[in-house]
């Protein structure tokens, strides 16, 4: 009896600091939805970047002929730099 009691009384401590723990409140996040806006952001970003990239390159280039019609050279990097 006694031992039964003891388990009793330590099963009962263990829920009573399970239902005091803090709970997430609102609704469950869906593994699915969550995955489907990380895809969906890292899209975004990536587009961005592409443009990001074609206005640089774009930049680059007008800069190359703009050099090319004053007749200064430009320094080539050297190789393995990017």
């Amino acid at each position: 009896y006694s031992s039964h009691l003891c388990t009793w009384r330590k099963q009962r401590a263990t829920a009573e600091q399970a239902v005091l723990e803090p709970q997430k409140r609102g609704r469950k996040i869906d593994p699915a939805l969550a995955e489907a806006r990380r895809i969906e952001a890292l899209t975004r970003e990536n587009e961005r970047l592409r443009r990001q990239l074609a206005q640089a390159e774009l930049i680059i280039d007008v800069q190359k002929k703009v050099a090319s019609l004053l007749g200064v050279s430009m320094a080539q990097p050297p190789s393995g730099a990017f």
